[in-house]
């Protein structure tokens, strides 16, 4: 007697699954070309956002400060870096080079309401904070409330020119 098996379609399901797993796995997480530096290679950046600035980190090993050229343009940040370092030839075989050499760069888009003249740079054990301060008009601002009491202000005043009450001022 001969036995006829049938597949499972569950199976094959599962097999597809970790084919897209696996697929998805060296795509994103670990990049194949990862390891190779060339022009235009991306640099890994914090971007913090106060009240009062924008803070840019980004991460430079190996790069001095006079090799970092920082650029903004129609309301792009562009952060370049090229490290001119020439390997010195040694004897025997290159075993493994993974230290980064060449150009890295990037440009990120800046939101509206920044004062990039008034941006400050400092560059500290491979790292370069970047700085760039908001404008005054649109840093948030609270307004206080003057409380009521039936349907008056309990400061006995009147709306000013604005049509706002005196108690409800801007404090910046």
């Amino acid at each position: 007697m001969t036995l006829v098996r049938r597949t499972s379609p569950l199976g094959e399901l599962v097999s597809l699954r970790q084919a897209m797993d696996r697929l998805f796995d060296d795509s994103f997480i670990r990049p194949r070309f990862a390891g190779l530096v060339g022009e235009g290679t991306t640099l890994p950046l914090d971007v913090t956002s106060t009240a009062d600035e924008l803070r840019i980190d980004a991460s430079l090993p190996g790069m001095r400060p006079e090799d970092v050229e920082i650029t903004v343009e129609d309301g792009t940040l562009t952060i370049r870096a090229d490290s001119a370092v020439e390997r010195e030839s040694t004897e025997g075989d290159v075993l493994v080079s993974e230290i980064r050499h060449g150009a890295v760069s990037r440009a990120v888009a800046l939101p509206s309401g920044l004062e990039p003249d008034k941006a400050t740079a400092t560059f500290e054990h491979g790292v370069l904070h970047l700085s760039i301060p908001r404008a005054e008009a649109v840093k948030p601002r609270q307004i206080r409330i003057s409380p009521t009491i039936d349907g008056q202000a309990t400061s006995g005043s009147t709306p000013d020119a604005s049509g706002a009450e005196p108690g409800a001022q801007a404090k910046a």
